[in-house]
């Protein structure tokens, strides 16, 4: 059972290794954070919102957001991954300080390109006796966790090599002995202040042998990379998920090993999904492509994603709202960050989404990209010439408001029952519009001045049919076929309402112009 003690408030509990960190969550230093993930998938929302709260951390202090690319698994990386993660971020509105394609003093950022600077450091630990070589076989390795497995132990590395001569180790190297490097673990309790957990303790070497710290290939691992290029960045706060939290304690014992400061430390507790479940880069739903491709703005996903788990200032009783990035900069504290698991809610991320369509539209330069982007979307779905398609600004604008108390998502104006408000009628002379030229004059005539609202619409349909002794029933059919050329859809009145005066009517025009 893993031994650790985690308790907020503990004092004199500890023995000498405690790290003890200000009150303050700021040092008097520039504030210094980095968001490092590993190029073995895409982002997806639990990396996103290490992401955010790094980055609101440290535009909260005045500080720097750093980008880091941590490589060194080599056999899992993914092509193009961090490009677009890169790409995922600058969407979600977190440009880096610094980081690869950025610069900065502390480079370079992408940790296979830093293979000089890890061994430079491997060779300090070595000379100081706090790490040493292993010759051990993957087969030993195996050997050991089945034994330690059947015999009911913790699975863990015996630490056989940490007693080899200078003389055995030279004999070994020479004979071209494939080895790594492991560091010693102390067998005392190691301590921080967590500052979303309280104080935190854990007896690693109770639980694990001697991590390795430098593989066969040369390559270092996350635990000894990370703690070298955090110091070398001169990183101030390290906030990461908490399932790095058992780990910090061995980290710890690196800047020990190394004499340097370490930096505080903050873990942000789990994300789960709606029914408990823990969320798995195996899930489609949780990558941020996902939301991208389905037309979740980006405010709407970062708004989600800090309804979960706390860590801002918010008035419980407050309604819903969609904040922009500087609002969000302004009420993050992390101090306020749960330390229990949160699960997510879809339906809310749809309310999200549906509030910043809203606020897009009162502002004239986002309303005018949204326009653009809703064009794009349907010129995508339905690739038809210029003069087969209704995609004026006004137009667009105009269905854009009618959507937003019935729509999530710009991409569902891209379905099929909607084609209607993009695709104009295919009309011909021989096109079955049982509606003559005279009754067409008098229905504009009736119209032009009228409140574009479906209740009202369908009492001026009626009352029209009627004065013009029309067939109510085929009067609606033909009116139909006249704005969208469709058999069936929506109800007149309502297709009318989110076709728009404008369009309506410039609709029935065409009609006569095609007639004549």
């Amino acid at each position: 059972m893993l031994n650790f003690c985690m308790k907020r408030g503990i004092k004199g509990l500890l023995n000498e290794n405690v790290y003890k960190f200000s009150k303050s969550y700021c040092t008097k230093k520039e504030v210094r954070v980095r968001f490092a993930p590993s190029p073995t998938g895409f982002l997806h929302l639990g990396g996103l919102r290490t992401a955010l709260f790094n980055y609101l951390f440290a535009k909260a202090h005045n500080g720097k957001f750093i980008l880091r690319i941590e490589d060194t698994d080599q056999n899992r990386l993914v092509d193009g991954a961090v490009e677009q993660m890169i790409e995922d971020l600058e969407w979600a509105g977190m440009k880096a300080d610094e980081g690869p394609f950025y610069g900065g003093n502390f480079g370079p950022y992408i940790q296979s390109q830093r293979l000089d600077v890890y061994q430079k450091y491997i060779k300090q630990l070595l000379e100081s006796g706090h790490a040493y070589h292993c010759f051990c076989t993957e087969r030993r390795l195996e050997l050991l966790r089945k034994e330690a497995i059947k015999t009911r132990q913790i699975p863990k590395y015996d630490n056989r090599c940490r007693h080899l001569t200078p003389v055995q180790i030279a004999e070994k190297i020479a004979r071209g002995d494939q080895y790594c490097i492991r560091f010693k673990l102390n067998d005392t309790g190691e301590a921080y202040n967590d500052l979303v957990y309280g104080n935190f303790v854990y007896y690693v070497a109770q639980n694990e042998g001697d991590p390795v710290i430098l593989k066969a290939d040369g390559f270092p691992t996350y635990h000894f990379a990370n703690v070298v290029d955090d110091h070398l960045m001169e990183v101030t706060h390290v906030l990461r998920g908490v399932e790095w939290q058992i780990s910090t304690p061995k980290h710890l014992m690196l800047y020990r090993a190394f004499n340097w400061t370490p930096p505080s430390f903050a873990h942000l507790p789990l994300i789960m999904n709606a029914d408990g479940s823990k969320l798995s880069k195996r899930q489609n739903d949780i990558k941020l492509q996902y939301y991208r491709e389905r037309g979740i703005f980006p405010e709407a996903l970062i708004n989600y994603i800090t309804q979960a788990g706390g860590g801002f200032n918010r008035d419980p009783n407050e309604r819903l709202y969609c904040y922009n990035t500087k609002e969000l900069t302004e009420k993050f504290d992390i101090g306020r960050i749960n330390s229990n698991s949160t699960r997510l809610n879809p339906e809310l991320l749809k309310d999200l989404n549906r509030l910043e369509l809203i606020n897009k539209l009162d502002n004239i330069e986002s309303r005018n990209l949204l326009i653009q982007q809703v064009r794009a979307l349907i010129k995508e779905k339905y690739p038809l010439n210029a003069d087969e398609l209704d995609l004026d600004d006004e137009h667009i604008y105009n269905v854009l408001k009618w959507s937003t108390k019935r729509i999530s998502s710009i991409n569902e104006l891209a379905e099929e029952n909607l084609s209607f408000l993009w695709v104009l009628p295919k009309l011909t002379k021989d096109k079955e519009v049982e509606i003559n030229e005279e009754i067409i004059d008098s229905l504009v005539e009736e119209l032009k001045d009228e409140n574009f609202t479906k209740t009202n619409l369908q009492n001026i349909l009626k009352e029209f049919s009627g004065e013009k002794q029309l067939i109510f029933a085929n009067f609606m059919k033909n009116l139909r076929k006249m704005l969208s050329g469709l058999k069936e859809g929506p109800g007149v009145a309502e297709m009318m309402e989110i076709l728009g005066k404008e369009s309506t009517l410039e609709r029935i025009i065409r009609l006569k112009r095609t007639k004549q």
